[in-house]
């Protein structure tokens, strides 16, 4: 748990695919101490045209490499807590040879009860996970 979306275009191999979902897993073991199996991701790949992102006003341009991810996660952690996890992401996709202007990260958070993870039960509302500590 925490489930996270990738989008980025067309273009880039298997291998640096798996290098950047594993960057970013590798950052949210490293600063939230889940464990190594919590690994739910969903990498997109479009085509041309259908990413659009800009500077928010920053002063920066973007590349085609942009990677967009959102995280979604229980809610709880300081805003200390985040902004160490996207400096962490930043620096593990930088070894993957991504810039930072092209790294963007929505954080999404909800609750325990908000999550199953099969059989059509909330396993942290039932008791068959432990809620995560923040």
């Amino acid at each position: 748990m925490p489930l996270v979306r990738i989008d980025v275009n067309q273009g880039r191999s298997r291998e640096d695919l798996q290098k950047l979902s594993r960057g970013i897993h590798d950052a949210i073991l490293a600063e939230y101490g889940i464990p190594e199996r919590d690994y739910f991701h969903i990498l997109t790949e479009h085509p041309e045209g259908q990413i659009f992102a800009q500077d928010a006003g920053l002063g920066f341009e973007r590349t085609s490499g942009v990677v967009m991810i959102q995280i979604f996660t229980q809610g709880g952690r300081s805003q200390d807590a985040k902004q160490r996890l996207f400096a962490a992401v930043a620096e593990k996709l930088a070894e993957a040879g991504i810039a930072g202007e092209d790294v963007f990260i929505g954080y999404v958070e909800n609750t325990a009860g908000d999550w199953s993870f099969g059989f059509g039960r909330a396993q942290y509302v039932t008791g068959e996970l432990a809620v995560p500590r923040k």
